[in-house]
């Protein structure tokens, strides 16, 4: 379709499985070697998040707070007013859950340029359990006016989002991962902030994803093709702005639509596609995610299948809406 964004070669979900937050790691060092004014926060995880890379590169930029979540979203907030790039990481359920009211006033309010790159979001964090199994950090983080979210789908994804957060002036929350991600983007991939991106292109259902989900809405487009069914999929790693017209476009040539994500199956992905859609183009939509609960301890791949996040959810909730 004219204007769309199309994924080329690679676009599909191979056998080439990558860290998230390695990448992270790893593009902050780039960064600071490139001679970027960045200044880098970490609440006692650096191990964890990978930006202990970039503590080992440049130890007298990096600072370390402790278990101080909340004392580091104000330190960076105010570190932004002097001109620096502040990066601040930590788990997901701290960043956003924990230091929210600081997220709010000292970051939102302001709109100060500060950049929230969280790791272990999602069910995927695995054996730590619903404590830290932050499924709600979409939707608390598209409540904040002006603050950009991503998603990134892989590794490669997550180098050109971190590029991104540096040079966008306002702040960004990126959500990252425990567990290695499938490689779904070519190397010639290029990121576009606010654009989501035709991974598959059908005729019958749309799926939509971010994140993890939008792997899974790929290998689903599989299962339904052997059943006669083809499937759109479209990535969407910039959750806000969201690209309502690209959603919208699809969706008129389309006969319903289904959202996939690793979060709560309201407020985040899902809510915003529902929300957009009832008011522009009203048509059968479905939402794959977790259905109002906590996590709990296991193995990623065996809490995604317990939660109904997975490619067969997906299927089958497309022959539902269907």
């Amino acid at each position: 379709m004219a204007g769309m964004e199309t994924a080329g070669v690679g676009g599909k979900v191979g056998g080439v499985m990558d860290s998230l937050r390695d990448a992270y790691g790893d593009t902050l060092v780039e960064l600071g070697n490139e001679g970027a004014n960045i200044i880098v926060f970490d609440a006692d995880l650096a191990g964890s998040t990978r930006t202990s890379k970039f503590a080992k590169a440049f130890p007298e930029r990096f600072f370390n707070m402790g278990a101080a979540e909340q004392g580091m979203v104000a330190a960076a907030a105010g570190a932004a007013t002097t001109g620096v790039v502040p990066f601040l990481s930590t788990f997901a359920m701290f960043a956003t859950g924990r230091a929210y009211e600081f997220v709010r006033q000292a970051v939102g309010v302001g709109h100060q340029n500060v950049k929230i790159v969280a790791t272990h979001a999602g069910l995927t964090v695995g054996e730590d359990g619903g404590t830290h199994q932050c499924l709600e950090d979409l939707a608390l983080m598209r409540m904040i006016p002006g603050m950009t979210i991503i998603s990134p789908a892989d590794a490669i994804e997550t180098k050109q989002a971190i590029r991104f957060a540096y040079v966008h002036q306002g702040p960004v929350y990126v959500r990252l991962t425990r567990d290695k991600f499938p490689r779904i983007h070519a190397e010639d991939y290029r990121f576009e902030a606010g654009k989501a991106v035709v991974m598959r292109e059908g005729k019958d259902v749309l799926l939509v994803g971010c994140g993890l989900g939008t792997s899974i809405c790929l290998e689903a487009a599989e299962l339904l093709a052997a059943d006669g069914i083809e499937a759109t999929v479209l990535h969407a790693p910039t959750v806000k702005p969201f690209d309502r017209e690209t959603l919208i476009a699809l969706a008129k040539t389309h006969k319903a639509v289904v959202t996939c994500e690793e979060h709560q199956a309201h407020g985040g992905l899902g809510g915003i596609v529902a929300e957009i859609l009832s008011e522009a183009h009203p048509m059968p939509v479905r939402r794959v995610g977790v259905k109002d609960l906590f996590g709990q301890s296991g193995k990623p791949e065996k809490l995604l299948a317990a939660y109904g996040v997975t490619p067969q959810a997906v299927a089958a909730a497309a022959k539902d809406a269907l």
